[in-house]
């Protein structure tokens, strides 16, 4: 029997031979995804010896034959995946502030980024002559504390309340000091005072000057289209997306088009292929040239030289530097006379900017860009799809409704591959991106773009007002779209948990069904279904406590999600809404759940799981309170929360949340009823280097004359 399935595994992968180097950018994926999973250096040695034995095993058993070699391949895989991301989190200069501190220091400018929605501009600085602090920082500084002349490379005097890099607040939130920790970054904090310019930057050199001619396009452009059509605006040119305002962006994101406003690959196609499509008809003009010269591969290399420069006016950050890479790859096979775009390809890309960039991919930018344009040409190379879609001779109202019936049925296959890692990043999916996207995207490719390339063109001789009111217009059409549809009744789902094991599921029955070509591609519908079954299954918990205390949400019986302090801001009212399955507007005040007793000191409620009830206290001000009082309220009480420590004659009956619990733990996430159980952040980060050093907590205050 052994013998008999050994055979017909070689059968059906001599059949997908040419899919098996497909799955190389899978292992290593496979490998960085197992780093970030697993808990401790303990485990990752474990991953890569298991990795290595595999491996071993498949070349040793495997009899020559092609199921020994792909499985020995593919752990090799997993094994270069995890040791890449390993030394990679091992080389970072990752020294991070341990406590809050207030400092006043010299720092040369690193990157200016102007946040003009906010009123404010952000600075990365390197520290100069100030111990303790870590060698790169960030600093947002009001902008009527910004003098002019702030440039990378100037340096600048100023005094800031510097904090550590922000773990996750709440187990399954954004996790802000896993991205600082890659990017270098030690702290993050705020000006107190003006900014004083010590040292002008030096005049002269790319970067410098890049740096100027970004700054000052979108300046021009925002002088042209104020408001929320120039942030729109800008974002598409320049990568600045600090002009856009916070509603507009949320009405991106709960339409499905936020993908619209990061540079990235449908920004670097279009501007690529525009060029590409451009400068081969002008080359064609010249009869001599062509007939004697290859004007696709010339007009491949201005192609490519036109997305470099776009990429670098942008400012090259990752993600476009990725797009960057995948667009010369797929120049690359033009050039070579290969189809415009294959798995392979997309294979291709994938390894190079895993390669260079390990660590991303763990983000969403990366599983989202990868998702989208693997759904495209996985679907597109389908058998039946190419018959169905392929160009022929017909009539224009046909060509015009197969054209239109190819787009729709690509926007859902996206939308729902793309939906999936949302939700496991974000908590919510937008149901109606498909249909927003059919009309978005052309309007952004071929109307915004080209209108705005053609506006900044004709302002060079004064004649930019007509393209700029076009590009206005249409942009605004844009934001309707967007807003329209942000606000349709259901627009956003939101799902509060899914696991890593479910996510892990569902994106290797999304790759199984996506690489193979045999109908044993169809048992990845089984993996995706498992992973959604056991999304839907899971029950968000029942009480979210921030990592400083101060900010609590409690998921009612009805599923309402009530917050500790009616001044919650918007990011952490954002962060606890999602994270427990409602909108941020949904949201209601504790004093206003059932049940509960609220005063401007103190929060009681009682919550009632698996036939018991739960009863909680909460401090909510940091003034004194009454000992005989509040000793009463934390004995009756089963969970006691507060941003302070709590002295030892407060001892509730199961759990006491106060600063000296949370210091080294993080938030946490309770689950309530039969089994309870508490998860915190520091379980989810583990022994990575960005995890949770605790510092010395606040002390409790009594009221005068009252001792312990």
């Amino acid at each position: 029997m052994p013998a008999r399935l050994g055979d017909e595994l070689e059968r059906w992968l001599e059949i997908e031979r040419g899919q098996l180097p497909l799955w190389l950018p899978v292992g290593l994926v496979a490998g960085v995804g197992a780093w970030f999973w697993l808990p401790s250096p303990t485990a990752w040695w474990g991953f890569l010896l298991a990795m290595a034995a595999v491996a071993l095993a498949g070349l040793a058993f495997g009899r020559g034959g092609r199921v020994g070699r792909a499985i020995a391949l593919f752990a090799l895989a997993g094994l270069m995946g995890c040791a890449l991301i390993w030394v990679r989190a091992e080389r970072v200069d990752g020294d991070m502030l341990v406590r809050p501190r207030v400092a006043r220091f010299a720092g040369r400018i690193v990157q200016v980024e102007p946040l003009p929605a906010r009123d404010a501009t952000r600075l990365l600085l390197r520290p100069a002559g100030v111990a303790g602090l870590p060698p790169l920082v960030r600093v947002t500084v009001a902008q009527e504390d910004v003098p002019q002349g702030l440039m990378p490379g100037a340096i600048v005097t100023l005094r800031a309340r510097l904090v550590p890099p922000p773990s996750a607040a709440v187990p399954g939130a954004y996790d802000y000091s896993a991205v600082a920790w890659f990017a270098g970054i030690g702290a993050t904090g705020r000006a107190l005072d003006p900014v004083k310019l010590a040292v002008q930057a030096a005049r002269g050199g790319p970067s410098i000057w890049l740096a100027d001619a970004r700054i000052a396009l979108t300046r021009h452009i925002l002088a042209e289209l104020p408001g929320g059509r120039g942030g729109v605006a800008a974002a598409l040119v320049t990568g600045d997306m600090g002009a856009v305002t916070f509603d507009d962006n949320d009405a991106f994101r709960r339409s499905g088009l936020a993908h619209l406003l990061s540079v990235s690959g449908l920004h670097l196609t279009a501007a690529v292929g525009a060029t590409m499509f451009i400068a081969l008809r002008l080359l064609a003009l010249w009869p001599w040239l062509a007939l004697r010269a290859p004007l696709l591969l010339i007009a491949a290399g201005i192609g490519a030289a036109c997305g470099i420069a776009y990429t670098l006016l942008t400012g090259a950050e990752v993600p476009t530097v990725r797009s960057l890479i995948a667009a010369l790859v797929v120049l690359g096979g033009i050039a070579l006379g290969r189809e415009a775009m294959t798995l392979r390809l997309v294979a291709a890309g994938a390894m190079i900017c895993i390669l260079f960039w390990p660590d991303s991919v763990a983000g969403p930018s990366f599983q989202l860009s990868f998702a989208a344009i693997l759904s495209i040409v996985a679907f597109h190379e389908l058998p039946w799809t190419r018959r169905a879609f392929e160009k022929r001779e017909e009539g224009r109202l046909r060509k015009l409704a197969r054209e239109l019936v190819a787009l729709l049925l690509t926007g859902l296959i996206v939308e729902g591959a793309l939906a999936l890692i949302a939700i496991f990043h974000f908590h919510r999916a937008g149901l109606y991106g498909a249909a927003a996207n059919i009309v978005a995207i052309p309007l952004t490719t071929f109307v915004i773009m080209p209108a705005e390339a053609l506006a900044l063109l004709a302002d060079t001789i004064g004649l930019g007002a007509p393209l700029w009111w076009v590009t206005g217009r249409a942009i605004a059409l844009l934001l309707w779209i967007a807003h329209a549809t942000g606000s349709l009744p259901g627009a956003v789902t939101f799902v509060p948990t899914m696991s890593r094991l479910s996510f892990a599921l569902i994106m290797a029955g999304g790759l199984w069904l996506a690489l193979w070509r045999t109908r044993v591609r169809l048992l990845g519908l089984a993996a995706i279904v498992a992973g959604a079954m056991m999304t839907l299954a899971t029950h968000p918990a029942d009480l979210f406590i921030t990592g400083d205390g101060r900010h609590l949400a409690i998921r009612g019986e009805n599923g309402d999600v009530a917050l500790l302090r009616e001044r919650t801001g918007d990011y952490m009212r954002s962060a606890l809404s999602g994270i427990s399955g409602r909108d941020a507007d949904d949201t209601i005040v504790l004093d206003d759940l059932p049940g509960a007793r609220c005063g401007p000191d103190t929060c009681a409620a009682t919550l009632v799981r698996g036939g018991r009830a739960w009863r909680l206290l909460a401090t909510r001000s940091p003034y004194p309170v009454d000992r005989p009082a509040m000793a009463r309220a934390c004995a009756d009480a089963d969970i006691v929360v507060s941003d302070r420590r709590l002295p030892d004659w407060c001892r509730p009956r199961w759990l006491k949340a106060d600063r000296t619990l949370l210091a080294p733990t993080g938030g946490l996430a309770i689950r309530l009823g039969a089994g309870a159980a508490v998860t915190s952040v520091a379980q989810l980060e583990g022994g990575h280097p960005w995890r949770i050093r605790p510092a010395p907590p606040p002390v409790w205050r009594e009221r005068p004359g009252v001792r312990d």
